[in-house]
């Protein structure tokens, strides 16, 4: 029986645990918060940080795993990629992962090669990035290099407001390093989803449409819908510049998340690119609509099994995700479901329970719930995740 090692067990990670169990092999979670629930699903569960590389590696050398995996998270994503390449397991190079898991090193990356991107540059020093604030085209965006779920990330007009956003990143960021970019204003939809690598090759992408809630923080995703809506030629041109970007980058295997968007003149601009499944149950999501695991192939790929993706879709239905968040801060009574969308709710996960404190839903760590849906046709689904509050609803008092 093949061991295979994840670094993680928070909910949306439960989806890669469940596969490899389902696959038959032998389970390993790891991370250092032993209450996760994914870890239940697993053979064994080890207690170490899934940043700390060395102890990581000395793990898995003791375990004799065939493979790991950073499934849904940016974090863990390096130190999967250091210690595959340590044992000689399958994955892809710690180099590309580290730009991919960092906001500057990605855009350096980027512009070096030729890829449409925001002026910006990262600072660790707030005078010196409050200076280049007051050389660039207004909107801003401030953020953390190496954080994932939004967090710490502001949208800034003016002066006054550089200190508030630079401490909110600040808080965020590992290594001590904040982005301070120029805002890229978009046509539509931002794009997001997961493909999927083989041999270098993008054999599989499947992108969504990303959607926001503006009645709470409009920069943090609330749920992803599929198919995106984007046009037959622009999605060509998106995938031909991640494909780009990917092979410069020497990425070989395995499921890459991402997010971009396409401005006013139909130019692609690359957000990131995680090396990785995505969270918000993406994967989840095009497995519904697709049926397409790409969970399980994520787990075949990391033991050097074959992966091998249908040509054509065996079905392709409407279906979404949804983060359940609360628009102010309170305690936790209820969800309000509509009678309009109750019967399309494939699955609903609360976290919470009555009584319990809630948050803003200032970044994704504040999400309460997730869910998936389905939607009769592609109108309908993009009506409802622009405004989901009116069927679905957090309570609070």
């Amino acid at each position: 029986m093949k061991k295979v090692m994840l670094l993680g067990g928070n909910y949306f990670q439960m989806t890669a645990t469940k596969a490899a169990k389902e696959l038959g092999f032998h389970v390993i979670s790891v991370d250092y918060l032993p209450d996760n629930p994914a870890h239940k699903f697993a053979d064994e569960y080890h207690n170490v940080s899934t940043i700390d590389r060395e102890a990581i590696l000395a793990l898995a050398r003791e375990l004799c795993i065939d493979g790991i995996i950073s499934y849904a998270s940016d974090v863990s994503a390096p130190t999967a990629a250091y210690v595959a390449e340590k044992l000689g397991l399958p994955g892809n190079p710690l180099s590309a992962v580290e730009v991919l898991t960092h906001k500057d090193k990605m855009r350096k990356f980027m512009i070096e090669h030729g890829f449409l991107s925001p002026r910006g540059s990262s600072f660790s020093c707030y005078e010196d990035a409050y200076d280049f604030f007051n050389q660039i085209k207004k909107p801003v965006m401030v953020k953390p290099v190496d954080a994932s779920g939004s967090k710490g990330v502001s949208k800034i007009y003016l002066d006054t407001e550089m200190r508030q956003a630079w401490e909110q990143a600040w808080k965020y960021t590992r290594c001590g390093r904040v982005v301070v970019e120029e805002f890229i204003e978009r046509e539509g939809y931002q794009i997001a989803g997961d493909g999927f690598l083989v041999n270098g090759k993008l054999v599989f992408a499947g992108l969504m449409n990303e959607h926001f809630d503006c009645l709470c923080n409009p920069l943090v995703p609330i749920g992803e819908s599929y198919p995106s809506i984007l046009s037959e030629q622009l999605r060509e041109k998106a995938l031909a510049e991640i494909q780009r970007l990917l092979s410069l980058l020497g990425m070989k295997i395995g499921a890459i998340n991402l997010d971009f968007i396409v401005d006013s003149c139909g130019d692609v601009f690359i957000l990131e690119i995680g090396p990785r499944n995505g969270g918000n149950l993406i994967t989840d999501a095009l497995r519904e609509a697709r049926e397409i695991d790409l969970a399980k192939l994520t787990i075949l790929a990391a033991v050097g099994e074959a992966c091998v993706i249908p040509d054509n879709p065996l079905k392709e239905n409407l279906i979404s995700t949804y983060i359940l968040h609360s628009l102010e801060n309170g305690t936790f009574d209820h969800v309000n479901i509509s009678d309009a969308i109750r019967e399309d709710i494939l699955l609903m996960d609360i976290w919470v329970k009555n009584g319990d404190p809630v948050n803003r839903f200032e970044h994704g760590g504040f999400g309460l719930g997730a869910a998936l849906i389905k939607h009769p046709d592609l109108d309908t689904m993009c009506a409802r995740m622009d405004h989901m509050e009116r069927y679905i609803r957090v309570i609070t008092k």
